[in-house]
């Protein structure tokens, strides 16, 4: 196993969105109806949408590679969370994604240090995570680096709504 890290640029794009829409499955697949996930997967994962972040200067993605394959990701950006206090100049940690077979032994840990890095890069600043209401782990995880429990929205997986938490750091 030799895992490297490194910064995706736009022709990533298909491995970016394939590996979100397929790490987005098999984690939830099984909360929603089939037509819910291929419409959300479709929106939140489609090659263009991955394109154009890619291609944003206010944000950046990561890619966690074994051996050359592709297992995870990160992104981070502005702040377009649902809550009053969100300010122009916040960041967001938008996705930590790991593959099933290769979480654990701190791999996560590595896609969330280097997009918290780049977010503070020019100095500390309020940080935003939306987590979903029943992802514990993340949530304790997210407790342990300083973020707290700030408000709450529904978020759309196709017709289903989800409760989840908005936190804050700084």
């Amino acid at each position: 196993m030799s895992l490297s890290l490194r910064r995706a640029t736009i022709d990533d794009a298909d491995t970016v969105s394939s590996l979100g829409a397929r790490t987005f499955a098999e984690t939830f697949d099984y909360l929603y109806p089939p037509e819910d996930l291929e419409t959300f997967l479709a929106y939140a994962y489609g090659l263009e949408r991955t394109r154009n972040d890619l291609a944003h200067p206010d944000k950046a993605t990561w890619l966690l590679e074994d051996d050359g394959e592709a297992i995870g990701y990160a992104t981070a950006g502005p702040c377009d969370l649902p809550h009053g206090d969100v300010r122009p100049d916040d960041g967001e940690l938008k996705r930590i994604y790991v593959l099933k077979d290769h979480q654990g032994g701190g791999k996560g840990s590595m896609l969330l240090n280097a997009a918290l890095d780049w977010l503070e890069k020019d100095g500390p600043r309020p940080l935003w995570i939306g987590v979903w209401s029943e992802n514990f782990g993340a949530q304790r995880l997210y407790g342990r680096l300083g973020f707290d429990k700030v408000g709450e929205y529904f978020f759309p997986v196709g017709e289903t709504r989800d409760l989840e938490f908005i936190l804050r750091r700084g």
